[in-house]
C-alpha cells in the first residue's frame, strides 16, 4: 500500500472511532434515535440528488434500510447513550463474528477452527464486559448493542444479495429509506423532542454534520475507493483501530472510566475479532463497522 492511501485508510479509521464520543456529545442535546433521523435525511439530501436512481432493487434497500436504520442504529445509539464509548466501541466489533457464523449458513463459507476460536474469543470478551458493576446493574443497554451488531450483520448479508452497487448510491437511498423509518420510531419512542431540538446547538447540529458528512459520506467514500485499489485482506486489519481509537478519544474526550472488566473484556474480545479478520470468510469483504 501506498504511503498517501495509508494516511487515507488511517485518516478513514480515526473519523470512524471517533463516531463514538461525538455521538455521545450530540446526545446531551438531541434523543439519540432523533440524532440518527436527521444524520440519515441529511446523507439523504446531500447524496440522493446527485447518484443514479437503483433501478429493480427499491425493494432489497428498502429491507436494507429497516434492518440498518429501524434496527441497527435504533438499538446502537440508544445504547450508547446509556453505555461509555468504550464498552459500544468495542462489542459493536461482534458484527464480525456474526457475519462470518452467518455467512457459514447463507453462503456454506467455511468456518475452520481458527475462525471457530476466534468466535469463541469474541464472544467471551463481550461476557466478561458484562460483568462490570455498571452493566450488570442494568444489562439492557449492552443487550441492545449486541442485538444492534447482529443486525449490522444480517445487514451485511443483504448488501452481498444486493450485489454490485455504488457505494455512494447504496449509502445515499440507504438512508433516503431510513429516514422516515427512523423519525416515526423516535416520535413513538422518544415522544415530542421538538423542545430539545429548539435548544440543541453546535454538540447536538455538529454530530449530527459530523455524522452524515465525515463518517458516512467521506468515510465511505473514500473506503470504497481503498477497497477497490488493494486487496480486502490487506485492508480489513485496519478496521480493528476503529474500536481502539474509539476507546481513547472516549478517555480522552470525555472523561470515561476504563475498568478491568472493560480492559480484559475488550482485549480478548479484540483479539478474538483479529483472528476472524485475518482468517476472513467471503462476506466481511462487504460493509465494516464504523
Amino acid at each position: 500500500m501506498s504511503g498517501r492511501d495509508l494516511l487515507i485508510v488511517l485518516l478513514i479509521v480515526t473519523v470512524w472511532g471517533m463516531n463514538f464520543p461525538v455521538a455521545k456529545l450530540g446526545f446531551t442535546e438531541l434523543p439519540p434515535i432523533l440524532l440518527t433521523a436527521f444524520r440519515f435525511t441529511l446523507v439523504a439530501v446531500l447524496l440522493v440528488p446527485f447518484v443514479p436512481r437503483p433501478r429493480g432493487q427499491y425493494r432489497q434497500l428498502l429491507f436494507l434500510a429497516t434492518v440498518l436504520g429501524g434496527v441497527h442504529f435504533s438499538l446502537m445509539f440508544v445504547g450508547l447513550s446509556r453505555l461509555d464509548s468504550a464498552t459500544v466501541a468495542i462489542a459493536s466489533q461482534l458484527t464480525v463474528p456474526f457475519a462470518a457464523l452467518l455467512a457459514a449458513v447463507a453462503f456454506k463459507d467455511y468456518l475452520g477452527w481458527r475462525r471457530t476460536l476466534g468466535m469463541g474469543v469474541a464472544f467471551a470478551g463481550v461476557a466478561v464486559m458484562a460483568g462490570e458493576p455498571r452493566i450488570l446493574a442494568d444489562p439492557w443497554p449492552l443487550l441492545w448493542v449486541v442485538i444492534g451488531a447482529f443486525a449490522w450483520a444480517v445487514a451485511n448479508i443483504q448488501v452481498k444479495r444486493i450485489g454490485a452497487i455504488d457505494g455512494l448510491v447504496l449509502n445515499g437511498w440507504m438512508a433516503a429509506f431510513a429516514a422516515p423509518q427512523l423519525l416515526l420510531v423516535s416520535w413513538l419512542v422518544e415522544g415530542d423532542s421538538w423542545h430539545r431540538v429548539q435548544s440543541a446547538g453546535l454538540a447536538g447540529f455538529g454530530s449530527v454534520v459530523y455524522m452524515a458528512v465525515m463518517v458516512t459520506i467521506l468515510g465511505y467514500g473514500l473506503w470504497y475507493r481503498i477497497l477497490r485499489a488493494y486487496p480486502v485482506n490487506m485492508v480489513m486489519p485496519y478496521t480493528l483501530l476503529v474500536p481502539v481509537i474509539g476507546v481513547v478519544a472516549g478517555i480522552g474526550l470525555l472523561g470515561e472510566p476504563l475498568s478491568g472488566p472493560i480492559v480484559v473484556g475488550g482485549g480478548a474480545t479484540l483479539v478474538g475479532v483479529a483472528i476472524i479478520v485475518w482468517r476472513r470468510p467471503r462476506l466481511t469483504d462487504q460493509q465494516p463497522q464504523p
